[in-house]
């Protein structure tokens, strides 16, 4: 499949990327012929979108801060049949783009994730970021069962259908982390592709705030877990009360079998208590899975609207869609 039959955007999430913003643009023209580049200004203060319209790319403006708002706003807005999202700091290299787009059509996939390959002598991959991302794809893998390679990677490709499909309910840098775990629920075809990664231009500055954004993310991730792994998640809870409240009961009702008294009537309430949050618990999860299970075929219904990448169907057959 020609990637040029297709409409391809490209959606640049930019916070004061003025230094970088330009060549991004550039290369993305450069590497990919016809790609249509969307730079989302969200509350710049530099000269950001200025250095995007001069490179010839479309400018819209987030003024919500927080990258997942840029990526709500923009797969809202934008119609096309392949959607590339890179960020503007000119970290990544936008020469892998074809071989991610020819990867989507190809499998045909859903989603193709960039996996960062850091440039020799580059210091790009700062330790408790590199340390950060590790753990978190650890997490993720054990939660959801599935091996991650780069969740946090700001590199990806993705088809119409998961972009329509998405809900994007993350306000900032977690998004990478939402979009990852909508992929392993919906079980969507995906791949992996190594990009290189490199050292920001002078005069660019991170946004990311090692701790801070990291702690949002496991926040993320836990707030996830409860809600696509409700049985797992409330049942550890429910265990947990039953387990502690057999251990409270157990020498309340030996002592009665041998004194025919009860002489620790608050133990035996507290025993109770967490008997009976113990089942609420297991109720709950039960519950929750039911709902969850709705969802999930509530989104897979709106992703089955959508054709895969590159073709729709014509009475069983694939043909390029032009």
């Amino acid at each position: 499949m020609d990637s040029t039959e297709l409409r391809i955007a490209a959606v640049v999430p930019c916070h004061n990327e003025e230094a970088s913003v330009a060549k991004v643009v550039a290369d993305l023209q450069a590497a990919v012929p016809g790609v249509v580049v969307y730079v989302y200004d969200n509350l710049s203060t530099d000269k950001t979108a200025e250095r995007a319209r001069e490179a010839g790319a479309i400018v819209r403006y987030e003024n919500t801060k927080g990258k997942g708002n840029v990526v709500r706003r923009a797969f809202a807005d934008i119609d096309a049949d392949v959607y590339l999202m890179i960020d503007g700091d000119d970290t990544y290299e936008a020469s892998a783009a074809p071989l991610m787009i020819k990867t989507l059509l190809d499998g045909p996939y859903d989603h193709v994730l960039g996996v960062r390959r850091e440039d020799a002598g580059a210091t790009a991959y700062r330790a408790g970021h590199e340390t950060g991302n590790k753990v978190l794809n650890g997490v993720v893998g054990k939660v959801f069962g599935e091996n991650v390679e780069d969740m946090l990677s700001g590199f990806r490709v993705f088809s119409r259908r998961f972009v329509k499909s998405f809900p994007a309910v993350s306000r900032e840098f977690e998004i990478e982390t939402e979009l990852t775990v909508h992929s392993l629920h919906l079980r969507v075809p995906q791949t992996a592709v190594p990009v290189g990664f490199r050292d920001r231009p002078a005069g660019s500055e991170s946004k990311l705030r090692t701790y801070h954004d990291g702690f949002k993310i496991l926040n993320l991730i836990i707030g996830l877990a409860r809600h696509e792994r409700p049985v797992a998640f409330y049942g550890l809870f429910g265990t947990l009360s039953w387990l502690i409240s057999i251990a409270l009961a157990i020498p309340i009702v030996v002592e009665f079998y041998d004194t025919h008294e009860v002489p620790r009537f608050p133990t035996l309430f507290l025993a109770f208590t967490l008997l009976l949050l113990g089942s609420l618990a297991w109720t709950a999860g039960l519950v929750l899975d039911g709902i969850r299970r709705s969802r999930h075929e509530a989104s897979r219904l709106i992703y089955l609207l959508h054709s895969a990448p590159g073709v729709h169907d014509r009475g069983g057959d694939a043909e390029p869609r032009r």
